[in-house]
Parts: C-alpha cells; sequence; structure tokens
C-alpha cells in the first residue's frame, strides 16, 4: 500500500510539473470544486457541428436538459450530505449517498462523453494506443466489435467504456448499467458511450446498431490518446 502511495504522488508531481512547462497553474486548472458548485461544462463544438450522424435537436436536449439535470442533482446530494455532516443526522444519508451516486456518474461521464466526439473524428487512434489495443485484443477492428457489442448490449440504460484497470496494467471494455452500476471500480475511462434512450432514439429510435456505428465516425481519438497518455502512468501492484 505504501508503495502505491508513493506511485500516485509521483503522478500528481508529475502533472504539476507538466501544467507548469506548459504555461498553466495546476492550482487554477485543477481546483477543487466547492460542495454542491458543480456546472454544466460547455460544449467543445457548435449543438450541430456532429450531423448528420448526432442531430442538433439531440444536441441540445442530451447537454441542457439530461446533463444539467445530473449537475442539478449532484449538487443537491453534496448539500445534503454535507447538512447531514453539520446536524450529525444521518437518517437520510443512504438516500443522499446513492443520489450522488447516480448523478455524479452522470455528470462526470457526459463530461467525457462531449470531450472524445468532434466533426474532425473518425478513423482509428494512433501511436501509444493503437499499440495497446493491438496487443490487448489483437487489433482495432476486434476491439472495435468488442466495443459496439458491449455498448448494443447494454441491458437498460447506460455506458460502453474502454478503460485502462491499474490494477491490471492493461485496457478492458466494460459497459455500466444506469452510470454507476454493474462496472468496475480503479478503473480509468478513456473512451465513453452513451447508451441511454435520449442519447440517440430521436434519429435511430430503437436502432442502436445504427446509433453506435453513426458514432465512430465522430470519434475524437486525439482525446482518448491524451487521456491513455496520462493513466497509464498509474499502474497499482498487479493481482
Amino acid at each position: 500500500m505504501y508503495s502505491e502511495a508513493n506511485e500516485l504522488f509521483s503522478l500528481l508531481v508529475a502533472y504539476k510539473e507538466q501544467t507548469e512547462a506548459n504555461g498553466g497553474s495546476p492550482d487554477r486548472k485543477f481546483r477543487a470544486v466547492p460542495v454542491g458548485k458543480h456546472t454544466l461544462p460547455p460544449l467543445p463544438y457548435s449543438y450541430n457541428a456532429l450531423e448528420p450522424y448526432i442531430p442538433e435537436e439531440i444536441m441540445r436536449l442530451h447537454h441542457l436538459k439530461h446533463h444539467q439535470s445530473y449537475v442539478n442533482g449532484l449538487n443537491k446530494a453534496e448539500e445534503e450530505m454535507q447538512k447531514a455532516r453539520e446536524l450529525n443526522d444521518f437518517t437520510l444519508i443512504k438516500h443522499w449517498e446513492r443520489e450522488a451516486a447516480f448523478h455524479g456518474a452522470g455528470h462526470y461521464l457526459h463530461t467525457l462523453f462531449w470531450t472524445i466526439m468532434s466533426p474532425n473524428g473518425g478513423g482509428q487512434p494512433k501511436g501509444p494506443l493503437l499499440d495497446a489495443i493491438n496487443e490487448y485484443f489483437g487489433s482495432f477492428e476486434a476491439f472495435k466489435r468488442h466495443f459496439s457489442q458491449a455498448a448494443i448490449n447494454v441491458e437498460g440504460s447506460g455506458w460502453a467504456l474502454l478503460v485502462w484497470s491499474p490494477r491490471a496494467g492493461r485496457l478492458e471494455v466494460l459497459n455500466a448499467e444506469k452510470h454507476q452500476n454493474l462496472t468496475q471500480w480503479e478503473s480509468i475511462p478513456l473512451l465513453v458511450l452513451d447508451m441511454w434512450e435520449h442519447a440517440y432514439y430521436l434519429k435511430y429510435k430503437n436502432d442502436r446498431n445504427a446509433y453506435v456505428e453513426a458514432w465512430w465516425k465522430v470519434v475524437f481519438w486525439p482525446e482518448a490518446e491524451k487521456r491513455f497518455s496520462l493513466a497509464k502512468k498509474l499502474q497499482w501492484t498487479p493481482y
């Protein structure tokens, strides 16, 4: 456990040094969010930028309504848990912990989801991420088939995820029910696909296959590559 703590500390120091080298302030860029003060991140492109694959109407509803509701729910849960601590009254703590898990995971996954799509997306990753995909899945096409089937077969509403597993020291494809259920702890998401109906139903109805196939055309691999370059530095003792 001590060696793992040292590894994590070294990684945080590396993040700080890298940010400062790029002219940024790590304290400003990575500041803590005050309790109950999460905000909706802006999209890195216009609402119609992903057409024809994802229509403007879907993007507006998804971002401004659905994602905002997760931000609001997370803030409410955090405020209520803070109130419980202050009053030493944990009567409803089970409820608010569940709310924090659901809305928090929804907020964080959506925040990542917007950044791994782009009107300039599509194709394949490059460099170390492609090498790792080839190593762990056999080929990019094999990975793509696995990820697509994991997404299409999400039970109910959920996500498909490509993650780095610090404990296993390799890539994994996972899916999650809702936002937070039936997935693995410690894993770091690199690429995520929203399989809730609000992400696709207005255009694709119940045709998940068509939605997933279209989504590959807007995947922004440089963002996944950047996340992988940072995530793979975190490696726990394998078991």
